[in-house]
């Protein structure tokens, strides 16, 4: 029998079919702030409703973290891309998910200023708001993003898609010196796992996809070594 909280698998389909990280959260974290699925919903609403080309059934997510090793949802296409204007980076500092209060962990988000290589994803059509809310329950749960169209370029030629930026007004908004960046990312554990593992599991699907982070490969090396 599952025991409250445990999200010990990871996020699964599973998972986000039956709300658990909600529920872990509820469980484990009272006192971290969470979006209603009627408040998600209603993004997913106004996101849908921003796109510029409305004629177009199709919706793209970029994908530049998790989403690529693990999107949990159906997708029709990928496609490498490139986004110009944000570049990923551990700016968000976690007392919950993949940290602790006693140690607390780093996740990616997009960032202004530079460029990003990621895959553009194409949700599967049927039943696509209900797709869309598998990924608004990943991330959108505790607001620190926010739903943005991007328009990436990919070699079939260019793709508006959804992406998600740092919510800089969220308290878990940082930035830190590549010190403290790489003792969080080696000591971050929490129910959802360690932030060392979210770093190679992205830093392995990047150099899967021929894709050259040099940053974050930077980041891997030096905390394996701080590590040892």
């Amino acid at each position: 029998m599952r025991e409250p909280g445990d999200l010990s698998g990871g996020i699964t389909r599973d998972v986000l079919e039956r709300d658990g990280i909600r529920d872990a959260f509820a469980h484990r974290h009272p006192n971290v702030a969470l979006n209603s699925d009627a408040d998600m919903r209603r993004s997913i609403t106004d996101t849908l409703a921003q796109r510029a080309d409305a004629g177009d059934d199709r919706i793209w997510l970029f994908g530049y973290g998790s989403l690529l090793w693990n999107p949990c949802v159906a997708l029709a296409e990928t496609r490498s891309a490139l986004l110009y204007g944000f570049h990923r980076d551990f700016r968000l500092k976690l007392d919950y998910g993949r940290g602790s209060p006693d140690a607390p962990g780093l996740m990616l988000g997009l960032v202004p200023g530079g460029c990003c290589r990621g895959m553009a994803l194409q949700v599967t059509a049927h039943d696509l708001e209900h797709e869309l809310l598998m990924v608004w329950r990943r991330e959108m749960l505790t607001g620190v993003y926010r739903p943005r169209w991007v328009d990436v370029h990919t070699a079939a030629g260019p793709v508006a898609a959804i992406t998600f930026v740092v919510n800089s007004s969220h308290r878990c908004h940082c930035r830190l010196e590549d010190g403290e960046v790489v003792r969080l990312l080696a000591t971050g554990r929490g129910l959802l796992g360690t932030s060392a593992a979210y770093l190679e599991s992205t830093v392995d699907r990047l150099d899967a996809e021929g894709i050259d982070d040099k940053r974050l490969r930077a980041l891997h090396d030096r905390v394996v070594a701080y590590k040892r």
